[in-house]
């Protein structure tokens, strides 16, 4: 396995002298066994989109929106408009009865909202002068609208015409949003979850109504998600996972992970330990598990059972800050150690992996009036059928934290970095076929063969 020190001159050296390097066959679960170094961007890389199935978006600190092709890794589009930091970047369909056409909506610190163009680089819409930052973005495509949150939400039309707004009166302001049923929408501001319903009237105006205020966590709610049409989770700064009911936004399940540090020479760890963190930092789900970042650990719970799967305390040396589910049995995960790992849920071994003494989660379900302050522990032996979560893959290339990733499935893995690069990681069997394939076919038209 070719492994560079984080942010290492050398490392940054070996990087540059090939834009395709081997990373070797010692991992035979791993296929990303080829990667590509793309290059164009001056300061952190936050954000990453899907635009179809070989084209995706990049966008970060330097103001820059780079659209790349994830086969050959060429720049296609180079998006220049904003005069400070990206903090919000999107997809938004336009449909018409013939076509549908794929746009790009950006959000900067310098108080304006972009429409892209992605397959020609031109702003198509422009809107400055906002009253404050824009944090998040949400597209409802069933409606044709796009929101904006932050100190205010927003309701813009395709033609970034604002339709309505309300003005919240949070702190921190909203900083994530999903879609809920009913026209309805979730936005997270500090502690609280707020449900907003959307209403359109005969003369096809729209209007905003605070509907729900749901206020069970004891510390800021750090990501929000759906977990299916009927579920949607959230988790907190304190560690504590709330499943709610999309439709009456009841509780569902409550679950607050206590874990501490394990000395375990069974944990890959390197370094000096620190204190214990249970901030859940991110959130996804395939509709039947949820995994959970809880500082550099990972947590994998059972929608279905209300019951945790599996779990690792250590799986990264420092904050995990985004995973992705790649199956029931297999999941991604990247860090600010600047590792992307691949994991695989296995039964678990005999003796377990040793729990505290007070437990590392409690659990708590069914309704907002049974939480309590301090809910009762319950021993990670004592959980039935517990697997663990075993590393099947580390790949190492960047040289500063991991924000993010996408994967194209066969296509390959695109990650970003502080480092200001992005990471096209490929499946090298399948790149060398291909590249065979193609060789063939030119001698074949040359008549060599």
């Amino acid at each position: 396995m070719l492994r560079w020190i984080l942010g290492g001159r050398e490392a940054q050296s070996s990087l540059e002298k090939s834009s395709v390097l081997c990373i070797g066959e010692e991992q035979p679960q791993n296929c990303f066994t080829e990667l590509q170094v793309l290059k164009g961007h001056f300061d952190i890389v936050r954000f990453l989109v899907q635009i179809d199935d070989f084209r995706c978006a990049s966008a970060g600190d330097d103001g820059l929106v780079l659209v790349w092709n994830i086969e050959t890794g060429e720049k296609l589009q180079e998006l220049r408009g904003h005069s400070q930091q990206i903090t919000a970047i999107t997809t938004f369909v336009c449909r018409s009865p013939l076509t549908a056409q794929i746009l790009l909506i950006t959000a900067s610190s310098d108080r304006s909202l972009s429409l892209w163009d992605p397959d020609t680089g031109n702003r198509v819409q422009t809107i400055s002068d906002l009253q404050s930052s824009v944090k998040c973005l949400l597209v409802l495509e069933r409606l044709c609208l796009c929101l904006s949150g932050g100190e205010e939400l927003c309701v813009w039309n395709k033609d970034f015409q604002l339709q309505c707004h309300q003005q919240n009166h949070s702190d921190t302001g909203i900083f994530v949003l999903i879609e809920l049923p009913k026209n309805c929408v979730a936005a997270a501001m500090d502690k609280e979850i707020v449900i907003y319903r959307l209403t359109v009237s005969a003369n096809s105006s729209f209007s905003l109504t605070d509907m729900h205020h749901l206020s069970d966590h004891r510390d800021q709610i750090r990501a929000l998600i759906n977990v299916n049409d009927n579920i949607f989770a959230t988790g907190s700064h304190a560690g504590e996972l709330i499943l709610w009911d999309a439709i009456d936004y009841n509780i569902l399940a409550y679950e607050h992970i206590l874990w501490e540090e394990s000395q375990s020479a069974s944990e890959i760890r390197v370094g000096p330990s620190k204190p214990s963190e249970m901030s859940i930092q991110h959130l996804c789900s395939n509709g039947k598990l949820v995994l959970a970042a809880v500082g550099c650990g990972l947590y994998v719970y059972s929608v279905l059972t209300k019951t945790v799967v599996a779990y690792r305390k250590v799986a990264h040396d420092s904050n995990v800050l985004h995973t992705m589910l790649l199956s029931d049995s297999e999941l991604m995960s990247c860090s600010e150690d600047g590792s992307v790992r691949l994991w695989e849920i296995q039964d678990l071994p005999l003796p377990a992996e040793p729990a505290s003494a007070a437990g590392f989660f409690g659990l708590l379900t069914f309704g907002r009036g049974s939480k309590q302050t301090g809910p009762p522990s319950k021993k990670v032996f004592d959980v039935p059928n517990l697997k663990m979560l075993e590393l099947i893959g580390d790949l190492i290339g960047h040289s500063g934290p991991i924000q993010m990733f996408v994967s194209f499935k066969e296509n390959g893995l695109v990650t970003c970095s502080a480092d200001h690069l992005l990471i096209l990681w490929k499946n090298g069997e399948r790149q060398s076929h291909l590249r065979s394939l193609a060789l063939f076919q030119k001698l074949e038209e040359s008549g060599s063969l």
